[in-house]
Parts: structure tokens; sequence; C-alpha cells
């Protein structure tokens, strides 16, 4: 794995495995809290990763043994509206650039995916857990409701009633019952979250991103008609046939050999 030039102590690490970016949360004293620099910074991370070229597929993980223990508490306090809605915004922006981006994103969760880290994880399209990870959506102990996609994404992976008593009555959730909830999709051993991770990512690498892309926008955006849920499946498809990747997944099954795709 090439690691790109970063300061040491760099909140957001960047490396590439051929065509997949790694990102590792950077602040294991704190446990990878996600402070105001830390949202920022790893909302430009996956921006760049998902206008870079370069890059299919992107990862996120985390220093130290641990994914993310939630929002640093220890730069919180009681503030006005006017000083709140930016650093709100900050941790929007992180799951804007993950649902709106074309490429996948994985999150492979050693150790704690508390609060806001449960959130970041759960927003991703594909979560690895270790067994011994723990999954707990705390906002409400600190008095807050949440924030980072969860409404959407817990409900989304779990259900109403399960994200419904979760969110209020807030509970450590292991790898394994993660994974049977549908907070997660597959299961790790211990240590191996991120390899398990790479290797589902260096597969999406290797597959169509004009056809990924265009099954993560439909999956994201997810329209409530299923009519037009049909339609908007034809207009993928009328403009998936017309690509060089079609022609050479096509070429590829013929021939019998693995199709090689390059996003147009």
């Amino acid at each position: 794995m090439s690691q790109k030039a970063e300061a040491g102590d760099a909140c957001v690490l960047v490396a590439d495995r051929g065509a997949v970016r790694v990102l590792t949360l950077n602040r294991p004293r704190r446990r990878n809290a996600i402070d105001l620099e830390l949202r920022v910074v790893l909302a430009e991370r996956i921006e760049e990763a998902m206008a870079d070229a370069e890059v299919r597929v992107i990862v996120l993980t985390g220093a130290g043994g641990v994914f993310c223990s939630g929002g640093d508490i220890s730069t919180m306090s009681r503030q006005s509206a006017e000083r709140t809605r930016p650093r709100a915004e900050a941790a929007q922006r992180i799951v804007r650039a993950i649902w709106s981006g074309p490429k996948p994103v994985l999150a492979a969760v050693e150790g704690f995916a508390f609060g806001a880290g449960a959130a970041l994880a759960l927003a991703c399209d594909q979560v690895v857990a270790a067994s011994d990870a723990t999954f707990n959506p705390t906002f409400t102990r600190v008095g807050l409701a949440g924030d980072l996609g969860v409404f959407w994404s817990l409900r989304r992976r779990a259900g109403l009633a399960a994200a419904r008593r979760l969110l209020m009555l807030p509970r450590a959730v292991g790898g394994a019952e993660a994974v049977q909830m549908g907070l997660a999709d597959v299961l790790a051993e211990p240590g191996a979250a991120l390899e398990t991770a790479l290797a589902d990512a260096e597969r999406l690498a290797a597959g169509p991103p004009l056809a990924l892309a265009a099954i993560k926008e439909l999956l994201v955006e997810g329209p409530s008609d299923p009519y037009e849920v049909l339609a908007r499946e034809v207009d993928n498809q009328v403009r998936l046939f017309d690509t060089d990747d079609f022609a050479e997944g096509v070429a590829a099954f013929h021939e019998r050999r693995p199709p090689i795709f390059h996003g147009r």
C-alpha cells in the first residue's frame, strides 16, 4: 500500500492500494473522536478521492484499533445557533460526499463506533465489522438527537422499530449482532476488518465504474414510487448499453476472460 505525502500528525491519513483509496481517521489518543478539524479534513479527502480518476473505491478506517468514538465532547459546550450551524453542516458535508459521490465507500470497523462514529460507518455503502467491534448511537447521552445521516441510514439498515429503539435507548451492539441486525454487512476476525474490507474493495475496483455509480445513485436516492424506480432503471440501462464498459463485458463473456473496465 502506497502512502501519499501527509504530515505525521495529519488527522486523516491517505494511502492507496492500487485503485483503492484508504482514509484513516488519525486521532488515536482521542479514539479518533471527531472534532471540527477532522470534520473538514475528512470531507475534503473524500471529495478529493471522488474526483480522482485513479481512485475507484474508498475505504474508511481508524487508527489505533478504534474506528471512531464519536464527536469530541472535549470540544463541545453550550453555544448559540449561529455558532453551532457551521459545525453541524461541516459534519453533514462528510455524508453528502459519501452519498453523492459515484464511488463505493466501505467502512472497516474495529473497536468502537459510537455516536457520530456509528453514524459515519452506517452512512457507507458497505460496513465490515470485526467480531469484537461495538456499535452504539450514543447521542442522547449528551442530550443530542443525532446527525451524520443517522436518521436515514439507521432506519434503512435496521428498520424503523430498531432505529427508534437504538436512538432513544442507546445500547452496545457487538459485531455479530450488528451483522444480524443489518448495521454491518460483513463480519471479520478481530484485527482483520481492514484487510477484509480491502478484499471487497479490490473486487469493486475491478468492476464497471459507471454501472456501480448508477447502482449507488438509485439505492441512495431510492424513489418511494415503485413505478418511478422502473423508469429510472430503464434510464440507467439505456445509458449503460451505449458504453465501452458494456461492450467490454460482453466481449469478455464470449472470450471467457475477466473483463477490464475503464469507466467509459
